[in-house]
């Protein structure tokens, strides 16, 4: 299924015809899909391209010098996160993957330091540590343009999100699906589910494997072309815009048999505010067709709550 594709330098032109299109493509894919393929993402080419060399590098270690970087008391925020830990909600199985998380690294004052774990330095790829304190920036930079075009489409003055992400808790996760070594229990490698911020800005991976869900019921494949990231709505948006954006629920689904010896890589961001952001639904997103569907929550709290969920909180 080919999604919507939006030029992210139409909204950053200067040009109002084609900022306010831009607007109206974004906020009408992510009504009816969920999902959309962007183009002109501003995250480079070569940082992308050393982020998985390095990614590669480090699931390539051992496992005991893996398992050095996986630090109790971390909920997996940080870090590395062995095979099989993570659950989808509502799922027993685990999910077929291992992972290392990047957080934000707070470089002014401001006293929301001390909610964030320090980042997991590895030591046996120093480049790898510099290369996503740079990919997470880029990815918060084109984020907090995305969620501005967001803003407009909601009725809401541009800068509505830029306080609330302003060292937000956003998080960098570079995922390994190793090869399947025998008949494997699911043909699931990623099971079913819906992401818990507020948009998530994956870099195309490395295989196929990508399907959503549609309207109709049907899974479908999601393919981007090489320039593009895929950037879709998190649960957070859903509730705060009272379901008027949808939180697409997603699957990644095992290769052919002739591929199962192939790993797959994959690097989302996932753009979160800050803690104490309300998510309560927006005035403008209730009405007597669409009463207020959630309870007032915060991020953190909501959070919290799916992180247990999802078996990586006790």
């Amino acid at each position: 299924m080919a999604i919507p594709v939006v030029d992210l330098a139409d909204f950053l032109s200067g040009d109002p015809g084609k900022k306010a299109d831009f607007v109206q493509l974004l906020g009408k894919a992510y009504e009816e899909v969920g999902f959309v393929a962007v183009k002109n993402h501003g995250i480079p080419d070569e940082l992308i391209a050393s982020q998985y060399e390095y990614v590669q590098q480090f699931f390539s270690l051992p496992l005991e010098k893996k398992l050095h970087y996986e630090i109790e008391g971390l909920a997996g925020q940080r870090g590395y996160t062995s095979f099989g830990r993570e659950h989808a909600k509502g799922s027993e199985a685990p999910d077929l993957k291992e992972f290392f998380q990047y957080g934000q690294t707070v470089e002014d004052s401001d006293a929301i330091k001390e909610e964030y774990p320090d980042n997991v330095q590895v030591a046996e790829i120093k480049p790898f540590n510099k290369t996503l304190f740079d990919a997470y920036r880029a990815f918060e930079k084109s984020g907090k343009s995305l969620l501005r075009a967001i803003a407009l489409y909601l009725g809401l003055e541009e800068q509505y999100f830029d306080a609330h992400i302003r060292n937000g808790n956003s998080i960098l996760r570079c995922i390994h699906y190793p090869p399947i070594t025998k008949e494997p229990k699911s043909a699931i490698r990623a099971e079913q589910h819906e992401d818990i911020n507020l948009i998530t800005l994956l870099v195309g991976a490395s295989a196929d494997g990508l399907q959503i869900l549609t309207k109709q019921g049907e899974w479908v494949n999601v393919t981007s072309l090489p320039e593009q990231i895929v950037v879709n709505v998190g649960d957070m948006l859903q509730r705060l815009t009272n379901n008027k954006l949808r939180s697409t629920t997603h699957r990644v689904v095992n290769p052919r048999r002739e591929l199962w010896h192939t790993s797959r890589f994959s690097m989302p961001f996932f753009l979160h505010p800050r803690s104490e952001m309300s998510l309560a639904c927006l005035g403008s997103c209730i009405d007597a067709t669409h009463p207020k569907a959630y309870p007032d929550a915060t991020a953190g709290e909501y959070l919290d709550e799916r992180l247990r969920e999802i078996g990586l909180k006790k």
